[in-house]
């Protein structure tokens, strides 16, 4: 009897694991880096720059051993990077965004990608947006996604059923979403830290987006 072997994806700027879920959900096995320490991560984690793991990866040949890679870069306008291990490939240099900066390095991968970004974050093409709403959760959370080397049909944004809980801007108001308990609205178990949980995606997004991928994936290859 055969095993299939799951397609493998690269997870950048992991945080906790929010994406990861995801796409392990999806079928995929999943290797995550993150500069912080992240002992929560429920895969196999590798704690260094992000982007300088990445080109260590693209020098050395081990990134052909990926079938996807997603990144959830900060942007960090006016931050001074310098890509270690690039400047041998013409890669290194200054960048005032963390986002440019992965972009240029997954395009030199020749891998499909998807870069996450918040609303309002930094600029990258919406090729999708996601929100709780369409997965039935009980967090909006917004997140945009940069796909390269493939696509996907935008889902149908659902119409908002009432506000998020809470007090904002000295207004208190009550609704179906939810702020303060958003680990169990995202369907997040591992971890309660609520730096994680406020920076995290929800499993749901990249398990839509790991299917997707695999679909289009099966499409091509037909």
């Amino acid at each position: 009897m055969t095993t299939t072997a799951r397609p493998r994806v690269l997870d950048l700027f992991s945080c906790s694991g929010g994406a990861a879920m995801g796409y392990h959900f999806a079928g995929f096995q999943v290797d995550g880096c993150d500069i912080a320490d992240r002992p929560r991560y429920p895969f196999a984690y590798h704690q260094g720059d992000a982007l300088e793991y990445l080109a260590h990866l693209i020098t050395t040949g081990d990134i052909e051993r990926y079938t996807l890679a997603h990144a959830s870069p900060p942007c960090q306008a006016g931050c001074a990077l310098t890509v270690g291990t690039n400047a041998s490939q013409g890669w290194g240099g200054t960048h005032t965004d963390l986002v440019a900066a992965t972009r240029e390095l997954l395009d030199a991968t020749g891998l499909p990608y998807v870069i996450e970004q918040p609303n309002g974050r930094a600029r990258i093409r919406k090729d999708l947006a996601l929100c709780g709403e369409m997965f039935g959760l009980g967090v909006l959370r917004h997140r945009n996604f940069e796909l390269g080397r493939w696509a996907t049909a935008q889902p149908a944004h659902p119409r908002h059923r009432g506000y998020v809980r809470g007090h904002r801007h000295g207004v208190r108001r009550d609704g179906p979403y939810v702020a303060p308990e958003m680990q169990h609205a995202m369907g997040i178990t591992w971890t309660d830290v609520r730096e994680e949980l406020t920076e995290a995606i929800p499993p749901a997004y990249t398990r839509f987006i790991g299917h997707a991928f695999l679909t289009a994936r099966q499409e091509v290859f037909a």
